[in-house]
């Protein structure tokens, strides 16, 4: 049975800690929960102003923005829940927590997500960013995407290829964007349980060690840059900075960190010096703050290097 709730404070669903309140807000655990709460939504809503009828699709909320007035509109909790293993097969809710998911690999000796060590929010919210690190993306191992339209209730199955995955997007992200994904079937192999609990606790320490997790935040402001992005002779000069992200990049971090802003502050919000592609929230940092922090930044790299940073976190208005 579906819950309908109001005036829900977003601060408390956001990593960041950012955030007014939600007008409505209905957290789903399940399809059925999921068709029912939208019809009972569409048959309430449809003499509301058109702001108010908007729906927001929410996870984990590790990389989303949420605005300091709060949304008028419907905020939809993707809570399903679930994991199920069928030979090599995988069948994953999209509200299913990635580190849920990653410790049932453990258990099963299952293999092909390792490199999502330590990645925080929900298995659902990393297929729509196509969330990687460490050389793995969200989409090595998909075989089919479940999602359901929120206007039209319509239940939709993508193969791989239609869900046009591409550098930390999806379709989801870039045109299916009022479709809520509520199943993902995953590729997996059998490895020995030990290599694979090391191989994600190498990914655990990492993170710990490198990004700074004891502030709130929403992981990586912006994508790292393409090599291509970059003039010959700056190329030069940060040569020996490029990684593969799986792609030859420069590292965001490196470029601001060179920009001279490391450590930034806009009110309570601070370009953080232990990974300077963070903004942590000190303790009441307002989403103005952020974004006329990241506004700082991209002024200061383009300056600095010639380049244009792309933000990969969501603002939601």
């Amino acid at each position: 049975m579906y819950n309908l709730q109001t005036n829900i404070s977003l601060k408390d669903y956001s990593n960041f800690k950012i955030g007014g309140n939600a007008k409505y807000f209905l957290d789903v655990t399940s399809l059925d929960e999921l068709i029912e709460g939208l019809k009972y939504w569409h048959e309430i809503s449809k003499d509301f102003k058109e702001d108010e009828k908007r729906i927001f699709i929410l996870g984990g909320a590790t990389n989303v923005l949420f605005p300091d007035e709060g949304l008028s509109g419907l905020v939809i909790k993707n809570s399903i829940d679930l994991i199920d293993l069928k030979e090599n097969v995988l069948t994953v809710g999209g509200g299913t927590l990635m580190s849920k998911l990653l410790d049932y690999c453990i258990d099963n000796s299952l293999s092909g997500l390792e490199w999502a060590g330590g990645l925080p929010g929900t298995v659902g919210g990393a297929l729509r960013g196509n969330a990687g690190a460490y050389g793995g993306e969200t989409k090595d191992n998909i075989l089919e995407v479940e999602s359901i339209n929120t206007n039209t209730l319509e239940v939709k199955k993508r193969s791989k290829r239609e869900c046009d995955f591409n550098y930390r997007t999806s379709v989801f992200k870039s045109k299916a964007t009022n479709e809520i994904i509520t199943f993902i079937k995953f590729e997996v192999t059998n490895k020995e349980k030990e290599e694979i609990k090391n191989l994600i606790e190498d990914k655990i320490n990492k993170r710990k060690l490198r990004h700074p997790l004891e502030y709130p935040n929403v992981g990586s402001i912006f994508k790292n840059v393409p090599i291509g992005k970059f003039s010959k002779e700056v190329l030069r000069e940060l040569s020996q900075y490029i990684k593969d992200d799986p792609f030859p990049v420069i590292p965001t971090a490196k470029l601001s960190f060179l920009s001279g802003v490391s450590g930034k502050k806009i009110g309570d919000a601070q370009l953080s010096t232990k990974h300077t592609n963070f903004i942590i929230n000190l303790g009441n940092a307002k989403s103005t703050d952020v974004k006329k922090l990241i506004q700082i930044v991209q002024k200061a790299v383009k300056e600095r290097f010639g380049v244009d940073l792309e933000v990969e976190i969501m603002f939601i208005d």
